[in-house]
C-alpha cells in the first residue's frame, strides 16, 4: 500500500482524566513517548538473556534510542540498576483490542466459537473513535505493563455502524495510532480487508448487519481507503486478509498486490467449519488457496493454523510463512491445538499473540506453546527455551527488523522481570520464560524511554482506565 499526506486524528482523550501525552511525559518534559533525542544513559542487570544466551552484569548503554554497547560481567557505577532477569522487549503478533472489552464475559462455556461471535459483533456495534481510542489505550497500557513493546492490531473495525464512513475514513484506524502512542508502544496496524460475510459450499454470503461496518465494498476500494494511512515514529502500516471466509478468490489478489512490501496477516484454519467450506467451494484446503494465489512468503504471517493437512504444514514451511500461535484464544474458544513443532521444523517461523486477550501475558503464550506441544505429544522439551523467547520478540513480523535483541544497533526495548516474585522465588534466570508471568514484570524500556517503572505505568493505574471504559458497555446487562 502506498503512503499519503498524513491524517489528523479525529479522536479526543478527555474520558481518560486529562491529556495522556502530558501525563506520559511526566519525568521525560516534552520529548515524545517514542521519540530517539536525549542524552546518552547506561542501564546494568545482573542477568540478561543476549543472543549469545545467559549473561551475567550486564551494562545496557542507549544513545538515539538504541543500544551502543552491551558489556558483561561489569559492575553497576552509575548505571540505572534494574532487577531481575533483562529480556528483549515482547511482540504481540495478533490482536483484536476491543475484543479486551469481553474478558470476563464470554468465558463461562455456554456456545461455540460463533455464538462468541455474535456477541463480539454486538459489543463491536457500541465502539466509536473516542471510545475506541480510550479501550485501545487502556489496553495497550496493559500489554506495556506485561513487557510488550509492540502490537500489531488486526484492524477490520473501519466504519460506522452500518457501513457509512466517518468524516475521516480512518477515524478508528488513527484511534489506535494514538492508543498506541499513549501506551508507549510501538504499533502495526494490519489493516483489514473484509468483503464477504461468510463461505459455505455454494459460495459467499454478502455482509450481514453486524458485518457492514468491517468492509469496504470490494478489495480495491479497501486499498483506496487504506492507501492514505501513513506511518510515523512509532507505526508500520500493514495489511490484512481477514480470511478465506472473508474475501472471496477473485479479490485475494487485489489485497496481496496492495500489501506489496509490507507485512500481510491472514486467519487461517482456526474452525474445522473454514476447512469443509473452502474445501466444498473451491475443492482445496484455506492454505492451499492462499498458497496459489501468492500470499504466502515471508512477510505473510497465517494466524491460528489450528487445523492443517500434512500439505498445508509442508507448504506453509516451504513458503516460509511465519504462523501466529494464540494458545489463549484457542483453549478458551475450544480451537484445538495447532501443529506448531512440526511446523517449526517444516521451516515456518513462529509468533505469538493474545489475539482476544482473554489474558494479556505473552510469557504466558510462550510457556503455553511448549505445554500445549506435551498434551498433544506426550514429550517434553518439545521446543528450548531460545525457541520460546524467539516466538515470544519476533518482531520483524509486524515489520519491525531492528527489535527483539539485546545488541549493538537494535532499538533499545529492555524488559526486566523480577526473580524474587512468589511464582519466581528460586528460578534459574535461564529458565524465567517458563515460571514468570506478565505480573513479574517490573521495568519496561521501549526506544530507550521508561514507561513502565516498579509495575507501575506511567499513565497511573491501568486497572481503573480499564475499568472506566469497560463498564459503559456493559451496563444493563
Amino acid at each position: 500500500m502506498t503512503s499519503a499526506a498524513p491524517v489528523t486524528p479525529t479522536p479526543s482523550t478527555e474520558h481518560l482524566g486529562g491529556t495522556v501525552s502530558g501525563a506520559l511525559r511526566g519525568e521525560n518534559g516534552a520529548e515524545a513517548v517514542l521519540g530517539r533525542e536525549g542524552k546518552r544513559r547506561r542501564w546494568w542487570a545482573a542477568y540478561a538473556l543476549l543472543p549469545s544466551g545467559l549473561a551475567q552484569d550486564v551494562t545496557f548503554e542507549v544513545a538515539g534510542g538504541r543500544l551502543v554497547a552491551v558489556t558483561a560481567e561489569t559492575v553497576v557505577g552509575d548505571a540505572t540498576m534494574l532487577p531481575g532477569v533483562v529480556l528483549p522487549g515482547l511482540a504481540n503478533a495478533h490482536s483484536h483490542a476491543f475484543h479486551r472489552a469481553l474478558r470476563g464475559r464470554t468465558h463461562d462455556g455456554r456456545g461455540t466459537f460463533w455464538t462468541w461471535r455474535t456477541r463480539m459483533y454486538a459489543l463491536a456495534a457500541q465502539l466509536d473513535p473516542d471510545s475506541y481510542l480510550a479501550l485501545a489505550t487502556a489496553t495497550y497500557a496493559e500489554m506495556a505493563l506485561a513487557g510488550i513493546t509492540t502490537v500489531g492490531e488486526f484492524h477490520y473495525l473501519h466504519h460506522s455502524p452500518g457501513g457509512a464512513s466517518y468524516d475521516d475514513p480512518n477515524a478508528m484506524g488513527e484511534a489506535l495510532r494514538q492508543a498506541a502512542s499513549e501506551a508507549g508502544i510501538r504499533l502495526t496496524l494490519l489493516d483489514t480487508c473484509y468483503v464477504a460475510g461468510g463461505l459455505g459450499h455454494s459460495g459467499h454470503s454478502p455482509l450481514d448487519a453486524s458485518q457492514q461496518r468491517f468492509g469496504d465494498g470490494d478489495a480495491d476500494l479497501w486499498a483506496q481507503r487504506a492507501s492514505s494511512l501513513k506511518e510515523s515514529d512509532g507505526m508500520r502500516v500493514g495489511a490484512a486478509l481477514h480470511s478465506v471466509r472473508a474475501v472471496p478468490r477473485d479479490q485475494i489478489g487485489h489485497v496481496v498486490a496492495a500489501a506489496a512490501g509490507r507485512p500481510l496477516h491472514v486467519h487461517v484454519s482456526e474452525q474445522p467449519a473454514e476447512n469443509e467450506a473452502c474445501q466444498g467451494f473451491y475443492g482445496m484446503t484455506p492454505t492451499a488457496l492462499l498458497d496459489v494465489e501468492g500470499v504466502l512468503g515471508p512477510l505473510t504471517s497465517a494466524v491460528h493454523a489450528t487445523h492443517l493437512t500434512d500439505e498445508d504444514v509442508a507448504t506453509l514451511g516451504r513458503t516460509r510463512t511465519t504462523v501466529c500461535l494464540c494458545p489463549t484464544t484457542e483453549r478458551d474458544l475450544a480451537d484445538g491445538i495447532g501443529p506448531a513443532r512440526r511446523l517449526r521444523d517444516a521451516g515456518s517461523p513462529l509468533s505469538l499473540g493474545s489475539d482476544q486477550h482473554a489474558f494479556i501475558d505473552l510469557l504466558g503464550e510462550a510457556r503455553a506453546l511448549e505445554m500445549d506441544e506435551r498434551l498433544g505429544s506426550l514429550q517434553r522439551g518439545r521446543f528450548d527455551l531460545d525457541e520460546l523467547l524467539k516466538a515470544a520478540t519476533r518482531h520483524e513480523s509486524l515489520g519491525w527488523d531492528d527489535v527483539g535483541r539485546l545488541e549493538v544497533g537494535a532499538r533499545a526495548d529492555l524488559v526486566a522481570v523480577r526473580l524474587d516474585s512468589r511464582r519466581t522465588a528460586g528460578s534459574a534466570p535461564q529458565q524465567i520464560i517458563l515460571t514468570a508471568t506478565g505480573a513479574d514484570v517490573d521495568t519496561v524500556i521501549v526506544d530507550g524511554r521508561t514507561i513502565v517503572s516498579g509495575g507501575q505505568h506511567l499513565l497511573g493505574d491501568v486497572g481503573t482506565l480499564l475499568q472506566r471504559t469497560i463498564e459503559p458497555f456493559w451496563e444493563g446487562s
